[in-house]
């Protein structure tokens, strides 16, 4: 009884971090003013969270998304919470896109499609007649994003499909993309800061460093970086044509087209649920990314890796990425024990809290910097997801349990040090108690 009641008020503690953060048509990852605006995939993770206790709030979360949507599909990774006069829109620019919404301000690039994992979740929690009404209201701009993913990321019709800029992985700083950064990209004046050692005078520009210590963030000379390549997609009015027309920047990134496959089964489900047809050629594109994706495993390595687009070469810099294949579905059962077996080794993924961002034995490995190594909820989610359909229960169970009492013992914060638990980056984060509040009732369920 005692352990209900603590379970019960654990649920209640993060459904009071969820109304701490809410925004009215938006819940922010956090109440402070470190992460203002909407996120598309925070959205998606949060309506998870909230259709257990209030579906109507887990709706609004997932249509005030489509406010932000171009007028090509495209749903950017922010939109804004203030005017165009503001210094993030003027940052962003989104106006320099003639597709971008006039009415608010967006970011210019995307960030990974877990939008039909969250409709269909929700879906889940209604009535048929209730269900098909929530389809059929989202399925138009929902087929319009997976259309623009293919037209414009898939430019070949290769399968997979391109990133162009960090940020769309949701992964920030992953090595592989800041390897490739720093050995392909970085504009000289970045490395004349970093040689000359003067990265503190640019210290004072940074939000997130004034909320979180500097050592749990990443580092300025990568957060420089980055906010170059932005620019200079923004220089070419994020025109996917013009940004291919010169760029070695840009990457086929396996985490990201691995969500889009398991987003691929959702679209399905949702347009055979409601009697919709969906254009044959999108589905031969659905087709592709499914045998495509396997052109990513290194079978020396027996693990999975991002791609650089032009050339085709692995990036060969392990990260969880290598076990998001698991979460798509579409890999056979003999890879994905393959993948279980990288997940128990203790020197890889197999830490006390699982699972890092990037294995313990790499070079890159810091269980407090952000991407590139502390353990995150909304990445254990998308695994014991996969795990789960994949037929290994045991170790969905195990991962869903030792996720559950890292938050427990340490608060609803942003990501966790994978081998003592500790916090790490913004507290009271608002996806990590959306998703507890999901994991605690697919205990219930199981």
């Amino acid at each position: 009884m005692e352990t209900k009641q603590t379970e019960l008020d654990f649920i209640e503690a993060a459904k009071t971090v969820l109304t701490m953060n809410d925004k009215g048509a938006y819940t922010a990852p956090v109440s402070s003013s470190m992460y203002p605006h909407q996120w598309l995939w925070d959205s998606c993770f949060i309506a998870i969270g909230l259709r257990h206790y209030d579906i109507e709030k887990a709706k609004l979360e997932i249509l005030s998304l489509f406010r932000g949507q171009w007028a090509n599909g495209m749903l950017p990774n922010m939109i804004l919470s203030d005017d165009k006069n503001s210094r993030n829109a003027k940052i962003w620019r989104s106006w320099v896109n003639p597709n971008a919404p006039d009415d608010v301000g967006t970011s210019g690039i995307t960030q990974p499609p877990v939008l039909a994992e969250a409709i269909v979740r929700i879906g889940q929690k209604l009535s048929k007649p209730e269900r098909r009404t929530w389809y059929k209201t989202i399925f138009p701009a929902l087929l319009a994003y997976h259309e623009w993913l293919y037209a414009e990321r898939d430019p070949y019709g290769e399968g997979l499909v391109l990133l162009v800029h960090p940020w769309e992985t949701g992964l920030d700083n992953t090595p592989p993309w800041m390897h490739e950064l720093k050995d392909h990209q970085m504009p000289l004046w970045i490395q004349a800061i970093d040689k000359l050692k003067l990265s503190s005078l640019f210290h004072f520009f940074r939000n997130d460093t004034k909320f979180v210590p500097a050592e749990e963030r990443m580092g300025t000379i990568d957060a420089l970086a980055l906010y170059s390549t932005q620019r200079r997609l923004r220089r070419k009015n994020y025109d996917i044509k013009r940004i291919l027309t010169r760029t070695q920047f840009t990457i086929e990134d396996i985490s990201f087209n691995s969500m889009l496959i398991r987003a691929n089964q959702h679209l399905v489900e949702i347009a055979k649920f409601i009697r919709e047809d969906l254009p044959g050629s999108l589905l031969e594109s659905m087709k592709r990314t499914e045998r495509a994706l396997e052109q990513l495993w290194d079978p020396y390595a027996s693990q999975y890796f991002s791609r650089e687009f032009v050339s085709h070469r692995l990036l060969k810099q392990p990260t969880i990425g290598t076990l998001m294949p698991l979460y798509a579905g579409s890999i056979t059962k003999e890879r994905a024990k393959q993948l279980v077996k990288l997940l128990e080794d203790s020197q890889l993924f197999g830490t006390h809290y699982p699972i890092p961002s990037v294995p313990v034995n790499n070079e890159y490995f810091s269980p407090k910097r952000y991407w590139q190594g502390p353990s995150w909820v909304n990445t254990n989610w998308l695994i014991i997801d996969g795990l789960k359909r994949y037929g290994f229960r045991d170790h969905a169970e195990a991962l869903r349990e030792s996720t559950v009492d890292m938050v427990k013992q340490s608060g609803f914060y942003e990501y966790f040090s994978p081998l003592d638990g500790k916090p790490s980056g913004a507290p009271n984060f608002s996806w990590t108690a959306a998703l507890i509040i999901d994991l605690l009732a697919d205990k219930d369920n199981s």
